[in-house]
């Protein structure tokens, strides 16, 4: 039997005791309002959200009202509400009085808390790029030989004062080896965000259809737009302004005229939250006009199929009360796609 002496017993004892001591000092620890203790390791906190990682029940999201005590043993980096920014080596909420280690700051209320350890573009610092690159494509083979390819790229990047977004989409689609459809649209925009859930922005596009006959049309203008319900499972904008309206058909006659534009964008996480249902709309009225009136709509619900890579199914209606004469005023298309977000 193998025995230690006494000193290289004293020493292991003492290295395990200081080994748990350490990790214990390591731990963070969050007590809510209803007495429950949380013990884990601090993630992050925005939105009003509390995110800690547990051993007994993976990830938790807690809501910072419900929190009366919390001790964050580990470095980080707090942004009030007032926008100053604060590092400190460690953190304890007492009574939802938030004190800083090693800071000279006095106490914060809890609620003066916006969120911690933010992302470079939350200091305005950066632009945070997300997007999603999907297609949908067809074969048909027998009586009808159908070839169909769909493609979409949506990207945005969103800054602490402002917002890119750039948006490309596009058909083409040959029936017997005929072009039947080929058609383009790409968007570009630009917003500036204000006080509160509001902000202003800018709108280009330019389209092509040409089995609608519509050689090009161009649309710029400025917009003000709203925000309702952001960082929920529910979120909607809504925007209106005017733009100007160019329109170059290759049979009919041109136009050129204002209209007044609005925009509908909404999500929710009602199937769950790896789900996404969707609503993308967007309007043009001829304001010279009051039967050119344009409409495209697409509805759809996205869901997880493999790491980032999304499959959704969604509608699409595309309605013009000026078409040209022999082409139809509604187009709808029923479509399965599969995408890559980032």
């Amino acid at each position: 039997m193998l025995r230690f002496p006494s000193s290289s017993r004293y020493l292991l004892a003492f290295s395990i005791l200081f080994a748990s001591l350490n990790v214990a000092a390591n731990v963070d620890r969050v007590e809510l309002t209803n007495g429950s203790i949380i013990i884990g390791t601090f993630h992050d906190a925005d939105d009003g959200k509390i995110v800690i990682d547990t051993d007994f029940a993976g990830r938790l999201t807690i809501d910072k009202g419900s929190i009366l005590s919390m001790d964050v043993n580990s470095p980080v980096t707090l942004q009030m509400n007032d926008g100053t920014v604060y590092k400190a080596s460690s953190l304890v909420v007492d009574n939802q009085t938030l004190s800083l280690q090693d800071s000279t700051a006095a106490p914060y209320a809890l609620d003066e808390l916006l969120r911690i350890n933010p992302e470079p573009w939350e200091l305005g610092k950066a632009y945070r790029h997300t997007g999603q690159a999907s297609t949908a494509f067809s074969l048909q083979r027998g009586n009808t030989v159908l070839d169909e390819l769909d493609y979409r790229v949506d990207s945005r990047w969103r800054g602490l004062k402002d917002r890119f977004t750039l948006n490309l989409e596009g058909e083409v689609r040959e029936a017997n080896r005929e072009r039947t459809a080929e058609n383009w649209m790409i968007t570009g925009k630009y917003d500036r965000f204000q006080t509160g859930a509001y902000y202003w922005g800018v709108s280009a596009s330019a389209e092509e259809n040409r089995f609608a006959d519509l050689d090009l049309r161009t649309t710029i203008g400025p917009y003000v737009g709203r925000s309702f319900l952001i960082g929920t499972p529910f979120e909607l904008e809504l925007e209106t302004g005017l733009s100007q309206v160019n329109e170059n058909f290759g049979s009919d006659v041109d136009r050129e005229y204002l209209g007044l534009t609005w925009s509908v964008r909404s999500e929710s996480q009602y199937f769950g939250t790896d789900s996404r249902l969707y609503l993308n709309h967007k309007g043009v009225k001829n304001l010279a006009d009051r039967n050119n009136l344009i409409l495209n709509t697409t509805v759809g619900l996205a869901f997880p199929l493999l790491g980032q890579i999304q499959g959704a199914t969604e509608v699409v209606l595309d309605y013009n009360s000026g078409a040209v004469e022999g082409t139809k005023e509604l187009d709808q298309t029923y479509r399965f796609r599969v995408g890559y977000n980032w």
